[in-house]
């Protein structure tokens, strides 16, 4: 973990110990880019706002010498350019502060979780098969046909299995290498739909109204 505020560090390292974590502390952003480097970490979490290198400058540096551990970023700011800007430089999440711890740990192990996944190459939400070297779909056993960009938009969905993606996200991901119309990111959610969805009698993709979209497996029988 990097993180400047002495406080915030110990509340972070605490509980993640007590959920049976090893946790290495940084203060700042130079040492935690060396250690970073130089350690076998199963996650990093980067603030932004911090002395030395800003938690954006290490996270492009840690990119550009092929770290692939996976990366939370932590920050105060938290608007949707700050989210999409982190994102964009590498890290795999973003959560703005203030959050509740509950929330940092079910980010840590969904993100533990999905590198797991990715590791072995076939990610899986309820009868979803993705096969990520391949770029080969299946539900319930039957291949799906997709486009290249239907299946860029349903693996960056899938990476975040159970959390909201907003529209700019999406289309910073899927899109960032050539324009997009403002409604491409719900014509194409559309698509995946019809593809992946109809048919199904248990729907994975998902829209949150007004913030964004998100794929998640069907709730257990019998639960609320």
């Amino acid at each position: 973990m990097v993180e400047d505020e002495e406080a915030m560090a110990r509340v972070i390292r605490r509980g993640l110990e007590q959920a049976a974590f090893t946790v290495d502390v940084a203060s700042e952003g130079t040492s935690g880019l060396q250690m970073a480097l130089a350690g076998r970490y199963a996650l990093i979490i980067l603030d932004l706002m911090l002395p030395g290198l800003d938690g954006w400058r290490v996270c492009e540096e840690l990119r550009a010498r092929r770290c692939r551990v996976p990366i939370l970023m932590l920050s105060a700011r938290g608007t949707v350019e700050d989210r999409v800007r982190g994102l964009e430089t590498g890290a795999d999440d973003y959560l703005p502060k203030p959050f509740e711890f509950s929330e940092l740990l079910a980010r840590v192990r969904a993100l533990l979780r999905r590198d797991r996944v990715h590791r072995t190459r076939v990610i899986r939400i309820g009868d979803l098969e993705i096969d990520t070297a391949q770029r080969r779909v299946t539900r319930a056993g039957q291949p799906i046909g997709l486009s290249r960009r239907e299946y860029d938009l349903l693996e960056a969905l899938a990476g975040h299995e159970g959390q909201v993606l907003t529209r700019d996200v999406i289309q910073e991901r899927v899109w960032a290498d050539t324009e997009a119309y403002s409604n491409t990111v719900d014509v194409y959610i559309g698509f995946l739909r019809k593809k992946i969805d109809a048919g199904h009698a248990e729907p994975l993709i998902h829209t949150i109204r007004g913030v964004g979209y998100c794929l998640r497996r069907p709730e257990p029988e019998g639960s609320q």
